[in-house]
């Protein structure tokens, strides 16, 4: 692997149409308008004064709040039900221990049978995630795990997401990250398995709507047959107008519109990227800031137990001795 991933990097925004055209910051710190300022305040009280268990200032920072606030938004009432659901759902599902409690021993059979991946970070620093829903094979997935488990391992990497690479990402490029971008691959996926993808899609969806908002920063989904269109028909309403914006629904010529989101040398070589980092493909390297030697500390073990128990992976490989 080339040296410059050794370096911490710094990105230059001296050319506000890629940041504008590429991430949207109202809303965010920062950026706030004055009543936007004034509602999380307003939340922040209302949580306080009730003596709420489920939010604690030394927890749960304004990037958290604001997410939920811009999910609803910036309705007080709406927002303050959202938080509180959302904690009680991880209370009740024990969410705040499962990076230490979560077993997964199907983990290379499950990656096997339904491919995803993260792989580096788009032009702005947000890691990029890529599923290949095309090879998803879910007999073969359900008879190794189950849809409740998949639902835990999606939640389990919700939070390394949030716990690990987000934060090895903010540090890499010095400012704070809460998003990424995911390129849904559908090559290879039949007209007559759109109803078996359509259902795991429907349920990672639900989960990531109502407990993980305002994590999507941009999706691709790529290699979209013809009659893909009324699928997306039906799954257009489970999300909100301010998700269906971000995403971009492309046939096979998607090349042009990854790369202005995502530099050629971050792009997986098999959707035509020029990565050269990953000697073992692309799609089993799950390269970034977060195990690639830029910043120092990383990667953690304790982020990476799953992999090392049960796949046998160097968390090092990526690093040059």
């Amino acid at each position: 692997m080339s040296s410059q991933s050794h370096q911490t990097q710094s990105i230059s925004y001296s050319n506000p149409n890629l940041v504008s055209n590429i991430e949207n910051l109202n809303g965010r710190l920062g950026h706030l308008t004055p009543e936007q300022s004034a509602v999380l305040a307003a939340l922040k009280a209302e949580l306080v004064a009730n003596n709420s268990p489920y939010y604690d200032s030394a927890v749960h920072d304004d990037h958290q709040l604001l997410r939920f606030l811009r999910a609803r938004k910036f309705d007080l009432q709406a927002s303050k039900k959202m938080w509180t659901d959302c904690q009680i759902w991880r209370k009740e599902n024990g969410v705040d221990t499962i990076i230490d409690t979560f077993e997964f021993p199907e983990y290379t059979a499950a990656l096997k049978f339904y491919p995803r991946f993260y792989h580096k970070t788009d032009k702005i620093g947000r890691p990029v995630y890529v599923e290949q829903l095309g090879l998803l094979n879910l007999s073969q997935l359900f008879s190794v795990s189950t849809e409740e488990r998949m639902q835990r391992n999606h939640v389990h990497e919700y939070e390394r997401l949030i716990k690990y690479r987000l934060i090895a990402c903010s540090l890499k490029y010095g400012r704070h990250f809460e998003q990424s971008t995911i390129i849904m691959d559908l090559k290879g996926v039949a007209i007559s398995t759109f109803s078996s993808v359509y259902g795991i899609v429907k349920g990672v969806s639900a989960v990531a709507q109502d407990y993980y908002p305002e994590m999507l920063g941009k999706m691709y989904v790529i290699n979209a047959p013809m009659l893909f269109t009324g699928v997306w028909t039906l799954v257009k309403p489970m999300l909100d107008e301010a998700t269906v914006k971000k995403i971009t629904i492309l046939g096979s010529n998607y090349q042009s519109a990854l790369l202005e989101t995502i530099d050629s040398g971050n792009i997986p070589r098999f959707l035509g990227g020029m990565c050269t980092d990953c000697p073992e493909g692309c799609e089993h390297s799950d390269i970034g800031p977060w195990n690639d030697g830029s910043v120092e500390g990383y990667p953690k073990p304790e982020f990476e137990q799953i992999a090392i128990k049960y796949g046998a992976i160097d968390i090092y490989r990526h690093i040059e001795k």
